[in-house]
């Protein structure tokens, strides 16, 4: 696995390479800065065309003119970070409050109380559902990594 797969949870690979295939038109394994753009529309952001071009021309690693695969996830990755406009500091004091414990995890029951706090009704499938999304080691809390991947995502994808 690559830095940049390691950058994004299981999750997210899979929803991309959906996103990717459906606009890879002839199956060929890349696509072009105008499926690109398809693609980059379908996911919630409004790429100019020379933006397009200029995004292509910064990941595409072996000059094809078009991405690949792996070049798309390195794309996504660094629109994520330039998207996101969290820089580190916000994201660590997002994840203090959601900590009330400051145990370094966010619980179950401190995911609830934020979001209660914040007026959102879950029930316990949607709060479970969260979590295990979330939860990428699968240890039944979210860590600070955790919690930035899926606050990344979230600007990505808004």
């Amino acid at each position: 696995m690559d830095e940049v797969e390691q950058q994004l949870s299981k999750q997210q690979i899979e929803e991309f390479r959906e996103a990717f295939s459906l606009f890879d038109k002839d199956g060929d394994g890349t696509i072009t800065s105008k499926e690109l753009g398809t693609v980059m529309r379908s996911l919630g952001q409004s790429p100019t065309e020379e933006e397009l071009q200029e995004m292509v021309k910064e990941v595409d690693a072996d000059g094809s003119g078009a991405i690949d695969f792996q070049e798309f996830l390195t794309l996504l990755a660094r629109q994520m970070r330039e998207a996101s406009g969290a820089d580190e500091e916000e994201l660590r004091e997002a994840f203090r409050v959601f900590d009330q414990d400051q145990n370094g995890f966010i619980s179950r029951d401190e995911l609830r109380h934020v979001l209660q706090n914040l007026g959102e009704r879950l029930s316990d499938e949607e709060l479970a559902e969260m979590l295990r999304e979330a939860d990428v080691d699968g240890d039944g809390q979210i860590n600070y990594t955790e919690f930035a991947k899926v606050m990344l995502a979230k600007c990505l994808l808004n």
